[in-house]
């Protein structure tokens, strides 16, 4: 009888401490995160993932960080800030430009040829920038990471560009106000829209082609819709385009202190430089896709290059003039920019020379 008194027991015991485990395994915090493109894509792939992964890994399993493509839990790409700062999502992954004129400052990184073609090093001075200059503008939610993309191409259905003559009469996909102005010098008729817009755009002809990243070019399909790719001779970018990856504060400023220091420890610089480093990765795999399906790929002369760069500082002078009238210092925030890519790249950004 005492036997089986002790075996009783001991499997009480057993089972109990199996639920107490059990229950230590489940999460205490389950975050939902939404983005808007393909989930095989460079930045879901290469950083939203991997990100998602070290929080629950070092907050032992407290922390549940899901990752929802496509816009699933509602919305559209542009409406993503409102989500998060209102709370109907948790986090998630924002462009700032799909709202043109909303955030007037963060543009300056966005400016021709402001960034390298390094995306690691783009978002290592956005979040230089960030920290001086945008932190108000984005006070209503909680700040995860900032970062840029790699280098901004020319994508077409035709031969490539080979001269700033060649862009006459193209309706050309911008992603941001800024690039639309370039395109818009240029000679092109810009067409502003987010990127899951883009193929269906191309395949209907509404558009002849855009700019955007080599690494976005095998998730929308570039393979069969496009042609040709060019981009700009140096080590500058043509343009770039300015990311968040944020939380409701809200539920930031709820987690227990603990959680918010598993948070803090990917967040900031480090997490800034892994969203670019994420994008430099994605640039390789899909030019080398683009290449594989036979696609033209240019780059300008230094010539021509010079040319556009020329017509990317009077896209400057208008937009400093008009940060001016909107009372800002327009020749303080280009000079803010440069000197934070400067800091991170150790050469300064401005017009592109032979």
């Amino acid at each position: 009888m005492r036997f089986a008194n002790r075996l009783t027991a001991a499997l009480l015991g057993l089972l109990l401490a199996q639920t107490a485990t059990a229950e230590q395994a489940q999460p205490e915090v389950t975050l939902r995160f939404q983005h808007f493109v393909s989930p095989a894509s460079a930045n879901p792939t290469h950083f939203m993932q991997p990100w998602a992964d070290a929080i629950a890994d070092q907050s032992n399993g407290r922390i549940k960080v899901e990752i929802y493509p496509f816009m699933q839990l509602g919305g559209a790409a542009p409406d993503q800030y409102d989500l998060i700062r209102d709370g109907v999502i948790d986090g998630g992954w924002v462009i700032p430009g799909y709202q043109p004129g909303r955030f007037p400052e963060a543009e300056a990184m966005e400016l021709p040829f402001m960034t390298t073609k390094s995306a690691e090093e783009a978002s290592r001075a956005a979040w230089l920038f960030t920290q001086q200059h945008l932190m108000d503008d984005f006070a209503d939610v909680h700040l995860i990471a900032v970062h840029m993309h790699g280098r901004g191409l020319i994508h077409l259905r035709e031969d490539p560009i080979a001269e700033v003559a060649d862009f006459a009469g193209l309706r050309l996909r911008g992603p941001s106000r800024p690039a639309t102005l370039l395109l818009e010098r240029l000679g092109a008729t810009p067409v502003g829209m987010p990127v899951p817009a883009f193929p269906e755009a191309l395949s209907r002809g509404v558009v002849d082609g855009g700019v955007i990243t080599w690494e976005q070019a095998p998730s929308l399909g570039f393979d069969e819709l496009i042609d040709s790719h060019t981009d700009v001779a140096g080590d500058q970018s043509l343009y770039n385009l300015y990311f968040l990856w944020a939380m409701n504060r809200g539920v930031y400023e709820a987690l227990a202190p603990d959680l918010r220091a598993v948070i803090d420890a990917n967040s900031g610089m480090m997490a800034s430089a892994w969203a670019g480093r994420a994008h430099d990765t994605g640039d390789a795999e899909g030019r080398i896709a683009m290449e594989d399906a036979g696609n033209i790929i240019a780059t300008l002369s230094p010539e021509v290059t010079a040319e556009i760069a020329a017509l990317g500082e009077a896209v400057i002078d208008d937009w400093i003039m008009e940060m001016d009238a909107r009372g800002l210092d327009g020749v303080g925030l280009v000079a803010a920019a440069r000197a934070a890519v400067t800091h991170e790249t150790g050469s300064a950004p401005g017009p592109y020379t032979d």
